[in-house]
């Protein structure tokens, strides 16, 4: 069975802050002893399946941390623990830091969102004089970028000789490549720019403004700007997979030491280092009132505009998401860190990792459904509503005649539609979780719903295997070569159920 990433980026038309009880420091709660061994759960599962060495995972609900602990080790070699207080890279997690200090510019009259950025840096190129502060937050200015962007893992390098002299002077040279609002493109050369209005428009280098208007104000210990050739006491070291891999999937498990560079005025976009703890803090502190108005973090958490007036993916400094109908404003870097507020639900939950390619926002709504059922996701969680819908209806008549229930759903709105790669990502779900008969139920409607996929049909003969049918198993991983003589899988399987029907055992999908 192909397996589907999902959890896309989607446009939000606003997020509605929830205000906390002020707290001048991340107060721990006395957890839930149920909650904290289902995270656990889902932590070591995760870092076993993903050979994450080290991990520090914080839950904060209704403004206190009601969970905090520290896994693994912060150093392979001498086999130093992770301890709560341990440092990690946040890399491009560092947007959302970068994002909070822009609104609270804003908030002092000193900065006005929809204000071209050269009213506070005239001296920017001609054709990037009409770029507004919006539209460099959200990433839809058209500006090239400044780093050579690489294409597995590392930070890129920057454009020119290396230096950031050469580096400026060769981006502002470059031709923009499409007008400013017309589309979206991740990019760093925004980041500098803001970083350089802060500066103008505070009077204070970057760094000095975060520690006085946000490090000190939350309370942070450990925050500081830097890369790997800064000493810093108490960091983890960085791995990433080895030869460059992106992720555990492609099989490559062995790891080899990571190493970022990050110019001191490209830091507004991902040099911060800090401990998990020191994150909570600071997110405590932003929805207590402590660092802006709750006005001012609902602006900051809702959606840029394209020219066209459709929303963008990106509010102020953070990516928004909606996952299945709760709203999620994330800061997430480097494949390695990610924390996401899901602010109409008070739960905000942060994961730092040493390893780039260990992807933690593919698994921070796992810990937030611990909270949260509807995330989890068996539940369907991160995939879209019409597949939410579709489970609920098929909850509700025990997940008897799928197809004559998604038929009623269709009668009922004629917009309702599941796609294909969705019913197979959550019949994978389902299958993982040890529910067959509804993992047979929901590829059996993909199927029906799509016959002429070969990939539905080996899903559908992975359940079968399951449940040792082994004929129906047959029958189904044979119409999927049927359709497609190239799928390995099916192919494998077949031959192995053929030979051995009666001894065959279902093949782990984590191995493939």
């Amino acid at each position: 069975m192909m397996k589907v990433v999902t959890g896309a980026l989607i446009c939000l038309a606003s997020i509605t802050c929830v205000r906390s009880a002020k707290s001048d420091s991340a107060t721990i709660a006395p957890p839930s002893a149920d909650q904290a061994t289902r995270i656990d759960g889902v932590v070591t599962t995760e870092m076993t399946r993903r050979a994450i060495p080290g991990l520090q995972a914080v839950v904060i609900r209704h403004g206190r941390v009601v969970y905090d602990r520290a896994f693994g080790v912060a150093d392979l070699e001498s086999n130093r623990p992770v301890l709560p207080t341990t440092i990690f890279t946040l890399n491009s997690s560092t947007k959302a830091f970068t994002g909070v200090a822009i609104m609270q510019l804003v908030e002092r009259g000193k900065l006005s969102l929809t204000a071209p950025a050269s009213r506070y840096l005239p001296e920017l190129p001609q054709a990037w004089q009409s770029v507004t502060i919006t539209q460099l937050l959200t990433h839809v200015s058209g500006l090239p970028d400044v780093l050579n962007q690489p294409k597995g893992q590392g930070t890129g390098s920057l454009v020119g000789d290396g230096t950031e002299d050469s580096a400026w002077q060769t981006v502002t040279k470059l031709p923009v490549e499409v007008p400013a609002g017309q589309s979206y493109h991740y990019n760093q050369t925004n980041y500098v720019i803001l970083g350089k209005i802060i500066q103008r428009v505070s009077g204070v280098p970057f760094d000095q403004f975060m520690r006085t208007y946000q490090f000190a104000p939350a309370a942070m210990r450990s925050a500081a700007f830097g890369d790997s050739r800064t000493i810093m006491p108490g960091r983890s070291r960085l791995y990433r997979y080895a030869g460059g891999s992106v992720d555990a999937a492609e099989g490559a498990r062995s790891l080899e030491h990571a190493f970022d560079e990050f110019s001191p005025f490209i830091r507004t976009a991902g040099g911060l280092n800090a401990s998990a703890e020191d994150v909570a803090r600071w997110l405590i502190a932003l929805q207590n009132g402590t660092l802006l108005s709750s006005s001012s973090v609902e602006k900051m958490w809702s959606p840029g505009r394209f020219n066209n007036g459709t929303p963008t993916s990106w509010g102020m400094g953070w990516p928004l998401s909606d996952h299945g109908g709760h709203l999620v404003a994330a800061g997430i870097g480097g494949r390695r860190t990610a924390f996401f507020v899901y602010p109409q639900d008070d739960l905000a939950v942060i994961v730092l990792t040493n390893l780039a390619g260990a992807n933690p926002e593919e698994f921070v709504d796992e810990i937030a459904g611990q909270f949260i059922p509807d995330l989890l996701a068996v539940n369907g969680g991160g995939l879209p509503m019409p597949v939410k819908r579709l489970r609920l209806a098929l909850i509700g008549n025990g997940f008897k005649e799928p197809r004559a229930t998604y038929e009623k759903l269709r009668q009922n709105d004629a917009t309702f539609a599941v796609s294909e790669a969705d019913l197979n990502t959550w019949g994978g779900v389902l299958l993982d979780a040890g529910r067959v008969d509804e993992a047979i139920a929901v590829f059996g409607l993909n199927v029906s719903l799509s016959p002429s996929s070969s990939n539905a049909h080996d899903s559908l003969g992975e359940g079968y295997e399951a449940k040792h049918a082994i004929d129906l198993a047959i029958a189904s991983y044979a119409a999927a070569l049927a359709l497609d003589s190239s799928n390995g899988h099916a192919n494998a399987r077949l031959k192995v159920l053929k030979a051995k029907p009666s001894l065959s055992v279902p093949q782990s999908r984590d191995s493939r």
